[in-house]
């Protein structure tokens, strides 16, 4: 007998038979890399909790609510979670079709921020102001966007068979794709996302099989105009002061090197275990500035210590280490070079923000992925798993 039949005969019901499939080896939830999930749903879980520490006293930004961050850093890890979900529903080659659209809207907005309907937060010209409250920082999904675009152009004809690695001129076809945005969001200025793209683009080229003269070519013109930007007095004076804090702590501990004096205060003082969730000293005395967003390590650090910072990076670490596993194991470039960029992504902003909360690295104002209170950067890194989901569920399975 066959058929749903054969699962009632044989002592399954119907339900039994719907649970089956579910979990058959082709079906959807065995192919999921559950490891990346749940690392990711942990840490937007952790993140929660310090934010929560982090605000519920600080009155003069949660409204007399004590709740204000936390409802919202949930409501926005739960956005980011169902646009996970739209991303494997669509998938990425999908997406791959649509991205001169994406491409268009991601530039639309950037350009927004430059008109009298964008906003300064904390220094940077980068966010636009939304009804209800609510802002969006349009550069955390030009990341996305760069990605997508390099990949596109960098794997047609590889994937194709027409060639076995890209180009030169579809290299500088990529590089073109990804100067456009990048030089709008250094006029806002928000160098920390531009340092980002920038990672971003040499991973992108590294795994596209891009000759190395082009990686190198980078780095060389990249320092370069480093110096340039410095010389010409490009950057703003809080940027060029941030900078200046980072060659020298002892600068001006009372004024641009305080957070990063207090960050380090409140790491160093956690110790093994921390003083317990909710009991940190300097979080509660509220002497670390925008700890809920650019300092949030320093909550964990101080509250739940070296075992806490370490958990959030080795949860990090799973990330990474599943998403160079997603990239390796896919048979299509495109699929490898976009997981690729996420890694790239991921790895440089997070050594960026916990670095510069222990003094290794500069104040750039950079999120800490899935961790720090903000709806575009978590809706961004979530969409970003999306797609790490999507190339692992559509690779062919093996026999």
């Amino acid at each position: 007998m066959t058929g749903a039949n054969s699962f009632q005969v044989s002592g399954y019901g119907p339900e039994r038979a719907g649970w089956t499939r579910l979990f058959a080896r082709d079906s959807l939830a065995r192919r999921l890399d559950w490891t990346i999930l749940l690392a990711a749903i942990g840490l937007s879980l952790m993140g929660s909790l310090l934010v929560f520490s982090a605000t519920r006293n600080r009155t003069e930004l949660n409204q007399g609510d004590q709740y204000y961050f936390l409802v919202r850093h949930l409501l926005n890890a739960g956005i980011g979670f169902a646009l996970m979900i739209g991303t494997v529903w669509l998938g990425h080659r999908t997406l791959r079709t649509a991205v001169p659209i994406l491409y268009g809207v991601s530039v639309f907005l950037i350009l927004l921020v430059l008109t009298p309907l964008g906003s300064t937060i904390n220094g940077a010209h980068s966010w636009i102001k939304l009804p209800g409250g609510f802002s969006l920082q349009p550069s955390e999904f030009v990341k996305v966007t760069i990605i997508l675009g390099m990949a596109m152009l960098l794997a047609t004809r590889v994937d194709a068979g027409d060639k076995q690695y890209p180009d030169h001129r579809t290299v500088v076809q990529a590089l073109g794709l990804a100067t456009v945005p990048m030089l709008i969001v250094m006029l806002m200025p928000d160098l920390g996302s531009v340092m980002v793209m920038v990672v971003i683009v040499l991973g992108v080229l590294l795994a596209s099989g891009a000759s190395n003269r082009w990686v190198f070519g980078l780095i060389g013109t990249g320092t370069i105009g480093a110096i340039a930007i410095w010389q010409l007095g490009v950057l703003d004076d809080y940027q060029i002061a941030r900078f200046a804090a980072f060659a020298n702590p002892e600068l001006d501990p009372a004024g641009v090197g305080y957070n990063t004096n207090q960050a380090r205060i409140a790491i160093g003082s956690g110790g093994l275990t921390g003083s317990g969730l909710f009991h940190g000293s300097q979080t509660t005395g509220q002497f670390v500035p925008e700890q809920q967003t650019d300092f949030v390590f320093t909550v964990a650090g101080e509250e739940l210590g070296f075992v806490g910072g370490g958990l959030i990076i080795l949860l990090l670490g799973v990330i990474l280490w599943r998403a160079c596993r997603i990239a390796r194991e896919t048979t299509e470039l495109y699929g490898t070079i976009v997981a690729a960029g996420i890694v790239a992504w991921f790895a440089f902003q997070s050594f960026e923000n916990i670095g510069m909360t222990l003094g290794i690295m500069p104040v750039t104002g950079l999120p800490l992925p899935f961790v720090s209170y903000g709806g575009s950067s978590m809706f961004a890194v979530w969409v970003a798993v999306g797609l790490l989901q999507s190339i692992r569920v559509q690779r062919p399975m093996s026999a």
